[in-house]
């Protein structure tokens, strides 16, 4: 498949766009965001675009961080972090406050505020809670900051297995049999007694994750119900909310959806071989051990077809902007369901969201550079 780009309408003379790239923060995928970012610092041309690296750190500091790629990348099963590659153990960024400036700030205790010049655009690398939800994307669009990527109610409904299905299933798309656990409930023996009930009725395997977090970060399958109490307690960790899904025998297919000038676009597919002894695609098998990615997928035309009709229309349903990725499982008799949609896959080296684009004739550093087009061109607000 052939891609045209669509050049942003500025003068030759105008000066490069300035893109602050955020990422780590508060969530348990902290180190996969940094990650992300790393590998987006190497790609994205710097003589079209001027870069201001922004890194969250765990406890919610923004801190200005060097501008090396290399120190963010996941090494030897060691996972990078913020607070490494931060040039200040004290100082914070501070974002524009109203849409009347676009001017970001140092701020140091015990020291007056220093302008670090106006930002054009946010391209906002992270993942999970506290900026994949759409808390970073309101902060934004408070801001009047042009960004990358989903707005605030598809960010908040994407990260929320449960509204995600909800959401699909209204649209007739196919999704997996689930319960929810809600914090309440599972805070009392008679709400404890009555999740079990339902779960123990969905039948085994099951798989148990937090409702709101991704990398496979907190999941467990279970293949006897005296370990669901454990896998529950272990989902919690990250989410006080937790989602239950029955057990789902299939491929697993993975579709990203990019949005252009005319609309929606699906990629080629690509499928997940989990090897090396794991049951699923874990955090282990999926960042440490680099289980195999197939792209593009071994399919008939008429299941790419509607594969990627499918990723599409799930796209369309939650109202995305931007990107997305949609993964999928085959059934044996055709059928497709949707396991999750990411608002904000990984960039990484090992991601599935450029290597299909890729595939798709659309390279890495031409892939960002239609984003951050595309968030040049978009208002912020109601749209």
């Amino acid at each position: 498949m052939s891609i045209e780009q669509t050049p942003l309408n500025q003068s030759a003379a105008a000066a490069k766009p300035r893109v602050a790239i955020v990422f780590g923060g508060r969530s348990s995928e902290h180190a996969i965001s940094v990650s992300t970012a790393g590998s987006v610092l190497r790609a994205i041309d710097r003589d079209k675009y001027e870069v201001l690296p922004i890194g969250i750190t765990h406890e919610g500091r923004w801190a200005l961080v060097s501008d090396d790629p290399a120190r963010m990348a996941i090494t030897d099963g060691r996972l990078p972090d913020v607070a490494e590659v931060a040039e200040s153990v004290e100082g914070q960024v501070v974002l524009p406050s109203s849409p009347d400036s676009r001017e970001v700030l140092w701020s140091e205790p015990g020291a007056a505020p220093k302008a670090l010049g106006e930002v054009d655009v946010v391209l906002p690398l992270l993942h999970g809670p506290w900026g994949e939800d759409g808390t970073l994307q309101g902060l934004l669009e408070l801001s009047g900051v042009p960004y990358v990527g989903n707005g605030v109610l598809a960010s908040a409904v994407g990260m929320d297995k449960e509204f995600t299905k909800r959401i699909l299933e209204s649209h007739g798309i196919g999704v997996g049999t689930y319960t929810v656990v809600r914090p309440r409930e599972w805070e009392s023996e008679e709400g404890r007694a009555a999740a079990r009930e339902r779960i123990a009725a969905l039948g085994l395997p099951l798989f148990v994750k937090p409702c709101r977090a991704g990398s496979s970060m907190g999941i467990t399958k279970v293949k006897d119900l005296g370990d669901l109490d454990g896998a529950i307690a272990e989902a919690r960790r990250h989410d006080p909310k937790v989602i239950v899904e029955a057990g789902v025998e299939g491929r697993e297919i993975e579709c990203a959806v990019l949005e252009f000038e005319d609309g929606p676009r699906a990629s080629v597919p690509a499928e997940i071989l989990v090897g090396g002894g794991y049951e699923f695609y874990d955090f282990e098998a999926k960042y440490i051990d680099s289980s195999e990615v197939q792209i593009p997928a071994r399919l008939t035309a008429a299941e790419s077809a509607e594969i990627r009709r499918q990723a599409v229309a799930a796209f369309e349903a939650l109202g995305c902007e931007g990107l997305a990725r949609v993964d999928f499982f085959l059934l044996a008799d055709g059928s497709w369901v949707v396991n999750e949609i990411n608002t904000m896959p990984g960039f990484t080296p090992i991601s599935a969201y450029p290597k299909m684009w890729e595939a798709s004739g659309l390279p890495y550093s031409e892939l960002i550079d239609r984003l951050l087009q595309a968030a040049l061109r978009r208002s912020t607000g109601l749209r």
